[in-house]
């Protein structure tokens, strides 16, 4: 049975892959960004055309004018680590959107969300330029391209459990597929989101900084994060994000490193 399953995933990932600029790492990439980016603009314009989005405000405005900086700072990151051209199929857009929701997203290509709720935890430009850095760092790294390419490997797999037990009782066959599930989500999927979450944690103090905003402000971001939280999050085994208190004892070492990044673009001083 383990041959037919291994047989199944080598077939899946006999597939073209992406290069993650921020590693130089190879990332599967089962679905290409010209197809992933057209959805993506089309459900970012479904999404606000059935949302309240708000603008001309100062909180409005204040997103637009954080996200423009992010965006800039990762064009100028790079340009200058050999990536010329990288964003030229971003089409950047960023809204603030009326809603109670602690959350921001950016899909793939630059479409931007930030929601109300977060604000009065992000307080400040720095603080907002956390959040949004985080999330671009998420769209860069192509990890939306990369979670939609592991849920089709996934499915794979399942696929191949269901055909190597075909021959086996529907109980011993259903006690497989229960294993695959949990094993797959448990070992496979929840700590390949985590990674994701750490790796935007890293990328996105970096734009930051080189954005002119003071990375110190990251931990203390998620301090305030984990005190609106209540302490009520899963354990991190059981998450698809790091614990809180991971985020910050990281944030707290890698920013001396994002200020130094920022000195090669000539940013020493911050807001």
């Amino acid at each position: 049975m383990k041959k037919h399953i291994s047989l199944v995933l080598f077939s899946v990932l006999f597939v073209a892959c992406a290069t993650n600029p921020f590693t130089g790492k190879k990332t599967m990439a089962l679905v290409s960004n010209d197809e992933l980016f057209a959805s993506s603009f089309q459900q970012y314009d479904k999404f606000l055309n059935e949302n309240k989005v708000i603008s001309g405000t100062a909180d409005a405005q204040r997103v637009k004018r954080v996200g423009q900086r992010i965006a800039v700072a990762a064009e100028k990151w790079l340009n200058a680590n050999g990536y010329e051209g990288y964003l030229k199929d971003y089409k950047w857009e960023y809204n603030l959107v009326n809603d109670k929701q602690v959350n921001a997203w950016c899909m793939p290509g630059g479409k931007i969300v930030v929601y109300t709720g977060i604000l009065p935890i992000t307080k400040t430009d720095a603080g907002l330029a956390v959040v949004m850095g985080h999330e671009v760092a998420h769209a860069l790294a192509n990890h939306g391209q990369q979670r939609m390419s592991a849920g089709v490997l996934q499915q794979a797999g399942a696929a191949g459990v269901a055909v190597a037990t075909g021959g086996q009782s529907s109980t011993t066959q259903e006690l497989w597929m229960t294993a695959y599930g949990v094993g797959s989500q448990v070992g496979g999927m929840l700590p390949f989101s985590r990674s994701h979450e750490t790796e935007a944690d890293r990328i996105g103090i970096q734009l930051m900084a080189i954005a002119g905003y003071n990375p110190d402000e990251a931990a203390k971001l998620w301090e305030r994060m984990s005190a609106n939280s209540g302490g009520g999050a899963p354990s991190e085994i059981l998450s698809t994000h790091p614990s809180n208190d991971s985020r910050i004892s990281n944030l707290r070492a890698w920013s001396p490193a994002a200020k130094t990044e920022a000195k090669k673009f000539g940013v020493t001083s911050f807001q």
